[in-house]
Protein backbone atom coordinates (compact mmCIF):
# COMPACT_ATOMS: atom_id res chain seq x y z
CA UNK A 1 0.00 0.00 0.00
CA UNK A 2 1.00 3.21 -0.88
CA UNK A 3 2.03 5.50 2.01
CA UNK A 4 0.70 9.36 2.41
CA UNK A 5 3.43 11.94 1.75
CA UNK A 6 4.06 13.53 5.17
CA UNK A 7 3.84 17.53 4.47
CA UNK A 8 6.84 19.50 5.19
CA UNK A 9 6.11 21.71 7.73
CA UNK A 10 8.91 24.42 9.22
CA UNK A 11 8.66 25.29 12.72
CA UNK A 12 8.07 29.07 13.57
CA UNK A 13 10.81 30.56 15.25
CA UNK A 14 9.34 30.72 18.90
CA UNK A 15 8.59 27.02 18.15
CA UNK A 16 12.73 26.35 17.64
CA UNK A 17 13.20 29.09 20.45
CA UNK A 18 11.03 26.79 23.09
CA UNK A 19 13.47 23.85 21.82
CA UNK A 20 16.44 25.59 22.27
CA UNK A 21 15.49 27.05 25.69
CA UNK A 22 14.65 23.51 27.34
CA UNK A 23 17.58 21.66 25.78
CA UNK A 24 19.34 24.89 27.93
CA UNK A 25 17.79 24.16 31.13
CA UNK A 26 17.69 20.63 31.03
CA UNK A 27 21.26 20.65 30.14
CA UNK A 28 21.43 22.87 33.93
CA UNK A 29 22.76 25.78 31.57
CA UNK A 30 19.88 27.53 33.75
CA UNK A 31 19.66 25.74 37.44
CA UNK A 32 16.41 25.10 39.28
CA UNK A 33 15.60 27.74 41.48
CA UNK A 34 17.55 30.36 39.29
CA UNK A 35 15.89 33.08 38.00
CA UNK A 36 16.51 33.84 33.93
CA UNK A 37 18.23 36.70 32.26
CA UNK A 38 16.30 40.00 31.98
CA UNK A 39 14.03 40.22 28.64
CA UNK A 40 16.19 42.39 26.68
CA UNK A 41 19.59 40.91 27.32
CA UNK A 42 17.69 37.79 26.51
CA UNK A 43 16.69 39.69 23.22
CA UNK A 44 19.93 40.58 22.26
CA UNK A 45 21.69 37.54 23.28
CA UNK A 46 19.04 35.25 20.96
CA UNK A 47 18.64 37.66 18.38
CA UNK A 48 14.44 37.64 18.80
CA UNK A 49 11.85 40.03 19.13
CA UNK A 50 9.87 40.81 22.61
CA UNK A 51 6.80 38.86 20.97
CA UNK A 52 8.86 36.11 19.64
CA UNK A 53 10.44 35.72 23.29
CA UNK A 54 7.13 35.86 25.22
CA UNK A 55 5.90 33.14 23.31
CA UNK A 56 8.30 31.14 24.17
CA UNK A 57 8.39 32.07 27.70
CA UNK A 58 4.93 31.56 28.11
CA UNK A 59 4.63 28.00 26.60
CA UNK A 60 7.95 27.00 29.22
CA UNK A 61 5.76 28.67 31.55
CA UNK A 62 2.39 26.78 30.49
CA UNK A 63 5.12 23.43 30.80
CA UNK A 64 5.94 24.10 33.69
CA UNK A 65 9.20 24.59 33.02
CA UNK A 66 9.30 28.27 34.01
CA UNK A 67 7.36 30.87 36.46
CA UNK A 68 6.95 33.94 36.23
CA UNK A 69 6.89 36.01 39.50
CA UNK A 70 5.08 39.55 39.39
CA UNK A 71 7.77 42.18 40.10
CA UNK A 72 10.31 39.34 40.60
CA UNK A 73 11.51 38.09 37.03
CA UNK A 74 10.89 34.71 35.23
CA UNK A 75 12.85 31.44 37.35
CA UNK A 76 13.36 28.00 36.43
CA UNK A 77 10.72 25.43 38.27
CA UNK A 78 11.71 22.12 36.90
CA UNK A 79 14.60 20.86 34.49
CA UNK A 80 11.90 18.36 32.62
CA UNK A 81 8.24 18.42 32.14
CA UNK A 82 8.36 14.86 33.96
CA UNK A 83 10.14 17.05 36.75
CA UNK A 84 7.56 19.61 36.45
CA UNK A 85 4.78 17.06 36.86
CA UNK A 86 5.98 15.42 39.93
CA UNK A 87 6.97 18.57 42.08
CA UNK A 88 3.16 20.12 41.42
CA UNK A 89 1.82 16.69 42.41
CA UNK A 90 4.56 16.69 45.75
CA UNK A 91 3.32 19.89 46.17
CA UNK A 92 -0.09 19.43 46.06
CA UNK A 93 0.01 16.86 48.56
CA UNK A 94 -0.47 16.71 52.70
CA UNK A 95 2.67 17.97 54.01
CA UNK A 96 2.51 14.83 56.46
CA UNK A 97 2.29 12.49 53.38
CA UNK A 98 5.39 14.62 51.61
CA UNK A 99 7.64 14.22 54.94
CA UNK A 100 6.72 10.46 54.90
CA UNK A 101 7.94 9.81 51.14
CA UNK A 102 11.29 11.77 52.64
CA UNK A 103 11.90 9.13 55.11
CA UNK A 104 11.50 6.28 53.13
CA UNK A 105 13.51 7.91 50.43
CA UNK A 106 16.24 9.34 53.11
CA UNK A 107 16.43 6.90 55.24
CA UNK A 108 17.18 4.32 52.73
CA UNK A 109 19.61 6.27 50.36
CA UNK A 110 21.34 7.49 53.79
CA UNK A 111 22.23 3.38 54.81
CA UNK A 112 22.89 3.29 51.24
CA UNK A 113 25.37 5.82 51.11
CA UNK A 114 27.43 4.34 54.44
CA UNK A 115 28.02 1.40 52.16
CA UNK A 116 28.98 2.51 48.90
CA UNK A 117 30.47 5.96 49.73
CA UNK A 118 34.15 6.94 48.20
CA UNK A 119 35.93 9.39 49.49
CA UNK A 120 35.19 12.25 47.46
CA UNK A 121 31.60 12.05 48.26
CA UNK A 122 32.58 11.93 52.12
CA UNK A 123 34.56 14.80 51.60
CA UNK A 124 31.84 17.16 49.85
CA UNK A 125 29.78 16.12 52.70
CA UNK A 126 31.86 17.60 55.23
CA UNK A 127 32.39 20.79 53.39
CA UNK A 128 28.56 20.82 53.00
CA UNK A 129 28.19 20.80 56.87
CA UNK A 130 30.56 23.76 56.91
CA UNK A 131 28.66 25.66 54.46
CA UNK A 132 25.51 24.96 56.97
CA UNK A 133 27.01 26.23 59.79
CA UNK A 134 28.56 29.11 58.23
CA UNK A 135 25.37 30.27 56.68
CA UNK A 136 23.32 29.15 60.03
CA UNK A 137 25.76 31.98 61.98
CA UNK A 138 25.38 34.37 59.73
CA UNK A 139 21.60 33.93 59.96
CA UNK A 140 21.12 33.91 56.43
CA UNK A 141 18.02 31.52 55.84
CA UNK A 142 17.86 31.58 51.70
CA UNK A 143 21.64 30.12 52.23
CA UNK A 144 20.92 27.60 54.57
CA UNK A 145 18.16 26.15 53.01
CA UNK A 146 19.95 26.09 49.82
CA UNK A 147 22.84 24.48 51.56
CA UNK A 148 20.99 22.09 53.16
CA UNK A 149 18.91 20.76 49.93
CA UNK A 150 22.74 20.25 48.39
CA UNK A 151 23.17 18.34 51.27
CA UNK A 152 20.39 15.69 51.08
CA UNK A 153 21.08 15.05 47.47
CA UNK A 154 24.73 14.60 47.86
CA UNK A 155 23.18 12.15 50.35
CA UNK A 156 21.09 10.27 48.30
CA UNK A 157 23.63 11.06 45.27
CA UNK A 158 26.05 8.67 47.48
CA UNK A 159 23.75 5.70 47.59
CA UNK A 160 24.72 5.00 43.92
CA UNK A 161 21.08 4.31 43.60
CA UNK A 162 20.57 5.92 39.89
CA UNK A 163 16.43 5.46 39.93
CA UNK A 164 16.36 6.43 43.18
CA UNK A 165 18.97 9.98 42.73
CA UNK A 166 16.76 10.56 39.52
CA UNK A 167 13.16 10.28 41.40
CA UNK A 168 14.63 12.47 44.41
CA UNK A 169 16.00 15.14 41.82
CA UNK A 170 12.67 15.34 40.09
CA UNK A 171 11.37 16.04 43.35
CA UNK A 172 13.27 18.43 44.27
CA UNK A 173 12.52 20.97 46.99
CA UNK A 174 9.07 19.61 47.18
CA UNK A 175 10.71 17.08 49.64
CA UNK A 176 13.42 19.76 51.15
CA UNK A 177 11.27 22.52 51.50
CA UNK A 178 9.79 23.59 55.10
CA UNK A 179 6.88 26.20 55.09
CA UNK A 180 8.06 27.62 57.98
CA UNK A 181 12.03 27.66 57.45
CA UNK A 182 14.85 25.70 59.12
CA UNK A 183 14.31 25.54 62.67
CA UNK A 184 15.44 28.98 63.77
CA UNK A 185 15.21 28.99 67.76
CA UNK A 186 18.80 28.24 69.50
CA UNK A 187 17.63 24.24 70.69
CA UNK A 188 16.61 23.25 67.26
CA UNK A 189 18.95 24.62 65.07
CA UNK A 190 21.80 23.29 67.47
CA UNK A 191 20.20 19.94 67.19
CA UNK A 192 19.53 20.11 63.39
CA UNK A 193 23.08 20.57 63.06
CA UNK A 194 23.97 17.89 65.41
CA UNK A 195 21.58 14.88 63.18
CA UNK A 196 23.18 16.16 60.71
CA UNK A 197 27.21 15.85 61.56
CA UNK A 198 25.62 12.35 63.50
CA UNK A 199 24.19 11.42 59.78
CA UNK A 200 27.92 12.04 58.30
CA UNK A 201 29.60 10.44 60.87
CA UNK A 202 27.83 7.21 60.57
CA UNK A 203 28.37 7.55 56.70
CA UNK A 204 31.97 7.64 57.52
CA UNK A 205 31.65 4.98 59.83
CA UNK A 206 29.91 2.81 57.17
CA UNK A 207 27.25 2.13 59.89
CA UNK A 208 24.42 2.07 57.40
CA UNK A 209 21.69 1.56 60.58
CA UNK A 210 23.14 4.30 62.14
CA UNK A 211 22.68 6.52 59.10
CA UNK A 212 18.98 5.40 58.39
CA UNK A 213 18.12 6.47 62.38
CA UNK A 214 20.07 9.86 61.77
CA UNK A 215 18.23 10.46 58.14
CA UNK A 216 14.77 9.87 59.94
CA UNK A 217 15.20 11.83 62.96
CA UNK A 218 16.41 14.88 60.70
CA UNK A 219 12.86 14.74 58.92
CA UNK A 220 11.33 14.06 62.58
CA UNK A 221 12.71 17.38 63.69
CA UNK A 222 11.55 18.86 60.50
CA UNK A 223 8.13 17.56 61.18
CA UNK A 224 7.93 18.72 64.81
CA UNK A 225 9.00 21.93 64.05
CA UNK A 226 6.41 22.54 61.66
CA UNK A 227 3.99 21.43 64.56
CA UNK A 228 5.31 24.03 66.86
CA UNK A 229 6.57 20.74 69.21
CA UNK A 230 9.70 22.42 70.70
CA UNK A 231 12.86 20.23 70.22
CA UNK A 232 16.06 19.82 71.88
CA UNK A 233 18.90 17.75 73.95
CA UNK A 234 16.04 17.18 76.12
CA UNK A 235 13.26 16.07 73.47
CA UNK A 236 15.47 13.67 71.26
Amino acid sequence: MKRINTPRRTASLASQLVDSLRSHIEAGGWPVGTRIPPEQALMEELGVGRSTLREAIGALVHLGLLESRIGDGTYVRASSELQSVMVRRASSAERDNVLELRTVLEEYASGAAALRRDEDQLRQLRELLADADAACAGRDRSAAAGVDALFHRAVVRASGNDLLIEVYDYLGTALTASPGGLPWDVAGAEEHARLHTRLVDAIEARDAGGARDAAAAIVQLTRDHEAGTPRGPEGR
